[in-house]
């Protein structure tokens, strides 16, 4: 692996930051799925400053990215550090890279006072499975993600 480097992802950024997430749903062969726009990242990243990006850059390209925000947690009386997405381009895969953005973001929660750092991967992903567990990540088989999309939050939100 070439030396890396970390920066956070600037306003002018926000073009690659969709170019990395449609990267991800292809990936996952979620393409279709994909409707943010760089008008809506630059809101919630930039506007609202409730997203965060850094990017892995090193043989002078960009080589991945990470997208995360900060949660709560009631249990624990701290906040924790939620990965959305991580991703590294197919040409830059079994370098290493991956693993130098998580250790990343581990610092970060660390520097935060985060007591956790969670994310959600699809079942069938086993190569990130196997790399999320040899990290020491342990899948939290006792709960269910629910999810309201759409119009079911809508539905959900009506006032009776």
């Amino acid at each position: 692996m070439s030396e890396v480097t970390f920066r956070y992802a600037e306003e002018k950024d926000t073009g690659l930051v969709l170019e990395f997430i449609r990267g991800i749903a292809a990936y996952e062969k979620l393409l279709d799925e994909v409707v943010a726009t760089e008008e809506s990242l630059h809101e919630w990243m930039f506007e609202k400053k409730l997203v965060e990006v850094i990017f892995a850059e090193a043989e002078g390209d960009t080589v991945g990215f990470a997208l995360f925000f900060q949660n709560f947690s009631t249990f624990v009386g701290r906040a924790g550090l939620y990965l959305e997405d991580i991703f590294v381009k197919p040409q830059y895969r079994k370098k290493g890279y991956g693993k130098a953005i998580f250790r990343k973001l581990a610092q970060i929660a660390v520097e935060r006072g985060c007591q956790r750092f969670e994310w959600v991967c699809l079942d069938w992903n086993q190569p990130s499975i196997d790399f999320y567990r040899s990290m020491g990540a342990v899948p939290m088989e006792e709960w269910t993600i629910y999810r309201l999309s759409g119009d079911a939050i809508r539905k959900a939100a009506e006032i009776k």
